[in-house]
């Protein structure tokens, strides 16, 4: 079968001819319909986080049709459609346990532990780790196993301070932040949305997606929000980069009792003492979301309430497509289709 393969730092994505895996009893082969291309594959290919032997097979979002399955499996059936959840659980810890497979205490993570996703097929070690698509596009699918799922949960934890009357502001309008302005606007209506990015193209989009205000990123960000929530601050803001600058507008923007949620692993700090945040801010990490929260979120794709910004690409583009993301010259999500 065709696949990409990821030889080390500083060296390009080859596409090889490699064997097609061989399915195990409780293992699920996938004809992959779509595979999504994220900004945190570039962490990988920069060497910022560790990974398995290489040569290895990237790409984490992940969706097609069930084609082959092992002896012990009952839960999907060749011909299916069906996501990929992204964080491969043991199934057996105490966050498994409590339906938080994301926070799975001995996770497999395809595309940086064990081959991904950009092939034409994909072998996936459980049926756990599969959620049905029921008639929803597999292509449409693929990137909402991160680009939505991840902004749905951070959505979700600071739904307590959002609706009428209220503001949140979102800093980084790309793959996951074109999916939260969408995500907001179904499940919190009535609350305000601002957006921050540095690129006049993404806060157009963002504009097209509902934001109610935009903000350009390379200037005073803060006072910005403050005059767009009458000086309050926003009740809420994610922050979807997660670097020195971003992480330092998101304090200058949120306002009293207010939450920011950090999504971004871009590897900055948010400066902090007693008095440099407002009263009584909360600060969290969030990542990715469970598989409850997979399921709930393809539902919200399905029934047309959120819709992926996706340009289609073939795995033989692959090392344009990264340089090009690199760049911030890609709207959305690119899926690799192949």
């Amino acid at each position: 079968m065709k696949a990409t393969r990821f030889y080390g730092v500083g060296k390009p994505i080859e596409i090889e001819d490699i064997p097609e895996p061989e399915v195990g009893p409780n293992d699920v082969l996938i004809k992959i319909a779509g595979a999504g291309v994220c900004h945190s594959d570039l962490h990988v290919i920069d060497g910022d986080v560790d990974i398995g032997e290489t040569p290895i097979t990237l790409g984490h979002e992940n969706a097609g049709i069930v084609e082959k399955v092992g002896s012990q499996v009952t839960e999907v059936e060749p011909g299916e459609g069906v996501a990929v959840f992204g964080a491969w659980s043991c199934g057996h810890c105490r966050f498994c346990d409590i339906g938080e497979q994301s926070l799975c205490q001995n996770p497999v993570w395809p595309g940086v532990m064990v081959n991904g996703g950009w092939a034409e097929k994909l072998l996936v070690h459980h049926p756990r780790n599969l959620v049905k698509l029921n008639g929803l596009d597999p292509i449409v699918a693929a990137p909402m196993t991160d680009a939505a799922l991840t902004p749905y949960r951070a959505v979700k934890k600071v739904m307590s301070n959002l609706g009428p009357g209220k503001t949140l502001a979102i800093i980084g309008v790309g793959g996951l932040g074109h999916m939260a302005l969408q995500i907001a606007k179904a499940v919190t209506p009535a609350t305000q949305l601002i957006a921050i990015d540095i690129s006049a193209e993404k806060l157009t989009m963002a504009k097209q997606l509902g934001a109610n205000h935009v903000v350009d990123g390379m200037g005073d960000v803060g006072a910005a929000v403050k005059a767009a929530t009458g000086g309050d601050g926003a009740d809420a803001v994610i922050d979807f980069v997660g670097n020195d600058a971003t992480l330092k507008n998101a304090g200058a923007s949120i306002g009293i009792a207010g939450k920011v949620i950090v999504v971004g692993i871009a590897g900055g700090t948010l400066p902090y003492s007693f008095w440099n945040l407002p009263l009584e801010c909360e600060v969290s990490s969030s990542i990715w979301g469970n598989r409850q929260e997979l399921k709930e979120v393809l539902e919200m794709a399905r029934i047309g309430l959120i819709t992926p910004h996706i340009e289609r690409q073939p795995l033989e583009a692959i090392n344009d497509v990264l340089a090009r993301l690199h760049d911030g010259k890609i709207q959305g999500r690119v899926v690799l289709t192949p």
